[in-house]
This record gives C-alpha cells, structure tokens and sequence, in this order.
C-alpha cells in the first residue's frame, strides 16, 4: 500500500534494569538504527510517549536532534502501531525522511504500581464506577472476561490456554522475563493467586522494564541498507470509550474496524497471515482480538486456540516472542509487537522462527479496551 519500510528494530534492556526510562529509550533507538545502518544523525522524525508531557520533544533534546516531524499522541498499547501509519504518512509527504518510533519504561525498578481506581477520575463517567472501586484497567478486561465466558458457556479452564501457548513460545525466547521458568498447565493459571473474577494473576501481563524501537524510511532509500526492509503494507485505527459506562457490550471491540481498514489497504485476507503480534495485556485481550480480527466467528475463540493451534509449531504462530504475558510488559507493549513482526520476517527469530513467514500482523490495543489500531507488513521482494 505504501512506499515505505521498516528497516531496524531492536529491544532496549528488559526485566529489571535499573536505568532511567531516557536510558532506556536511548538504548532502543540507537540499537534499532544500528540494525538498520544508520545513526542519530539521520534522523530527522520521532514518534514517542511514556515519558512525559512533551514525550517527543524530551526524547530529540536527550539525543541532541531536531526533528522535522513528530508524534507523542499517547493512546496506550496502541500508540505504536498508530505511529505507523503517521510516521508513513510524513514519510511519503516528505514532512521526514527517517522516523524512529520508540517506547520505554523502568517501572519494576521503579517500583511503579497500576493504579487503583478509574485512570482519569476528572472524567464525568468515574462518578458511576469509582464507587466500585475498580482495578484499572484489571477490573474492566475481568468484566469483558466474565461476560465472554457466561455469554458463550466457556470456562476459565478454555481461556488459560492463552497463557499456556505464550509461555511455550517464552521457552523459546532468551530475552524472555519467564525464559527457563518451566511450562504452564491449566491448574497452574485457574489456580494462580485470584485478582479480579474470574482472571488470575497468571492471566494477566508481567510488570518489567523494557521497550523497542523500529525505524522507518522510504522504500526506495531502504534498497540500500544494512538489513532486508519489511514493508509497511496497510493500517486501520479506531477509538472507542473512555470507560465502560458508555460500551453496550464489552466482548466487541473496535478491533473489528481497525483490521478491516488495514486488511483492505493491504490487500489481504486473515488467510494470508502466516504470524500475528497480538497485544495480551490480559489473556481475554487475545481471545477478543482474535475473533475481531477474524481468525474465527465470536464465540469461537476458544475453540481456535485449542490443541495447540497457536502453541510453537501450531497452524497459527501467536505472539511468537512470549508476549505480554511472558516475554514482557513494561507498561505499553505496541512496539514489541512490531520489532517481533519485524524479525520474523525477517527469518531472525532463532528457534522461534517460524518459517517462511512472508506477512505479519501487529494489532495494538490500549486503556480498557478502548483504542485498537492494527498494521500489516510484508516481507520486501
């Protein structure tokens, strides 16, 4: 669909680092130009969030660059992939040549915890939830689990295998915060500590430091560097809801928008998808994702991901790096998605690999089930 590629990716430290979220950014993004054979001089576009107010303009200062064009739009998990359709769009309409995109955090060294309560308690809808005292965002996906599984006639047993098929694909993954941490079994998540009915804490994602960085420039300049480019094939987004008070069913999302419009653009069916980079901020994200997308009806969900489906060696490679939920989570997980993506294609995957992977889709999604935007890239011919 675009002219554009992406031509590095990298991940900065992960686990429990002990560096500044700078630190840390500066590791991704110069690791990522590193694989793509560039340097910060190149770069002349950054698209960034989880820093602070001024996110973009506090990462091109730190590196001593002045960009031409920037994004730090901040909608969660999903900014990333939003980044991606952005940063092409200035790409081809010249606005920059080279954009990074890029994500960190230090929030297990920080100690850092998830807030309580409802993220923006400003906003007119707290005053019908705050009474419950919710879990952000826990609670929320633990209500879209619960009404999955009552709607459908599922069972907790079905969803764990989320958890068990990512921590499979972790085995296979050094980098990995559950790397050498043994196999799940269903027991292991059902009987895992309860944090919001009816999801434990083996459904939920991990709390470490870490991010990425991915770069982007023109097809044509990208002929000419280090690495094979991955081609920015199509993209879709949508926003849906600050809370909950406004969504009349928690199990459809807009997801089902977002891979659409990117399907379209690509040129693709959910049948020419040879290795999906979901966001599994908790196990039920997955589930929803996958029928959204339409890898299966509603409701069937459960079925798909049975026996293995998207386990290693499974018809369906899903999250192949660990995910969220084993690999890591440092807050916001979109760019992982890509830099994953990007190295599968790429045939860099090590035992993980899946092989003759040629398209990839990362599907970011962000607050309480409220942004989603999805990306399809293809392996440069």
């Amino acid at each position: 669909m675009s002219g554009v590629a992406i031509v590095g990716a990298a991940e900065c430290d992960l686990g429990v680092t002990g560096r500044s979220i700078l630190g840390l950014q500066t590791q991704a993004i110069t690791r990522a130009l590193a694989d793509a054979g560039l340097t910060l001089a190149d770069v002349d576009g950054i698209a960034t969030t989880g820093v602070s107010r001024f996110s973009a303009t506090q990462v091109a200062d730190y590196l001593g660059i002045e960009p031409t064009w920037t994004d730090s739009t901040f909608a969660g998990g999903s900014a990333f992939e939003m980044f991606v359709a952005r940063a092409a769009q200035a790409i081809e309409a010249r606005q920059a040549s080279v954009v990074v995109i890029s994500f960190a955090s230090n929030q297990r060294s920080a100690a850092s915890r998830r807030l309580g309560g409802v993220f923006e308690p400003w906003v007119p809808e707290a005053q019908f939830e705050e009474p419950y005292d919710p879990l952000y965002p826990l609670s929320y996906y633990a209500m879209a689990a619960q009404t999955y599984l009552h709607r459908y006639g599922r069972t907790h047993a079905e969803l764990a295998e989320v958890a068990i098929a990512a921590r499979e694909w972790a085995l296979l993954n050094p980098a990995a915060f559950r790397y050498g941490k043994g196999s799940l079994s269903v027991d292991d998540v059902v009987g895992a500590t309860p944090i919001s009915t009816p999801l434990t804490a083996a459904d939920c994602c991990l709390v470490t430091d870490g991010g990425g960085a991915v770069v982007l420039t023109s097809a044509e300049r990208a002929r000419d560097l280090a690495k094979a480019p991955v081609s920015v094939l199509g993209y879709g987004e949508r926003t849906t809801n600050t809370s909950f008070a406004s969504v009349d069913d928690p199990t459809v999302t807009g997801a089902v928008g977002s891979a659409a419009d990117a399907f379209e653009r690509a040129g693709i069916t959910v049948d020419d998808i040879d290795v999906a980079q979901v966001y599994d901020s908790f196990t039920i994200t997955v589930a929803l994702t996958l029928e959204a997308l339409g890898f299966c009806k509603p409701g069937e969900a459960l079925d798909l991901v049975a026996g293995g489906t998207i386990r290693p060696g499974g018809s369906l490679p899903l999250n192949t790096s660990g995910g969220g939920l084993s690999y890591c989570h440092p807050g916001q997980f979109g760019v992982l998605l890509l830099v994953e993506a990007v190295r599968q294609l790429r045939g860099e995957a090590g035992d993980r690999q899946v092989p003759g992977a040629e398209v990839a889709v990362a599907h970011g999604t962000g607050g309480i089930l409220s942004t989603h935007a999805t990306v399809v890239l293809g392996r440069a011919r």
